[in-house]
């Protein structure tokens, strides 16, 4: 059960998390400062970084616990599911479940220093889903593939319910999309689908 502590930790995380996004939309990202946040959670910028550890984290709060999360649901799928089936289920449940923000992603998408963080998030992410996989006995070399593939999935995803406007259906973009690329991931000697 969550302690007092951590509860108070995750909206302490919260409410600098929406201050940073209000401030990086109405002022730009690199036009807003750490101090400028902390000041408007009512914090000191000696208090922003015991909870971020650089103004970039702030919109990235979540990646870690989200990939240890994915990666716990990948270790828990059925022992005889393909990698490409186990990807496509655990994180197909996660795109229902994420709470996307249209100015976060274009916020990102503009901000070169925002987009290179969470390139490294997403590495550090991927690197999780790798294990996973090969804990359930898919080679490393298939594992890295079928993690890289299904982020190259995710980011396609992503860029198409942006030029809707967010008004795609997230959940069956990313059936769409993760059916496009499953032939590429069918066991040597299956047959391919016609």
């Amino acid at each position: 059960m969550e302690g007092l502590r951590d509860r108070t930790r995750r909206a302490v995380r919260a409410e600098l998390a929406g201050r940073a996004l209000e401030l990086f939309t109405e002022r730009g990202f690199d036009e807003t400062t750490v101090d400028d946040i902390a000041r408007a959670a009512g914090l000191s910028k000696r208090s922003f970084f015991r909870y971020f550890p650089a103004k970039e984290d702030v919109l990235f709060g979540g990646v870690e616990a989200l990939a240890e999360q994915v990666a716990a649901e990948i270790a828990a799928r059925p022992a005889g599911e393909g990698p490409w089936e186990c990807l496509h289920a655990v994180l197909r449940d996660w795109e229902a479940r994420i709470n996307t923000q249209i100015e976060v992603m274009r916020l990102i998408e503009d901000t070169p220093a925002l987009r290179t963080r969470l390139l490294q998030k997403r590495d550090e992410a991927r690197g999780r889903i790798i294990e996973a996989l090969t804990g359930r006995g898919v080679p490393e070399l298939e594992a890295d593939l079928a993690a890289a593939a299904a982020g190259a999935a995710l980011d396609t995803v992503a860029r198409e319910w942006l030029r809707t406007g967010g008004s795609a259906d997230r959940t069956a973009l990313t059936d769409r999309v993760f059916t496009m690329l499953r032939p590429a991931f069918l066991a040597p000697g299956t047959d391919r689908p016609s």
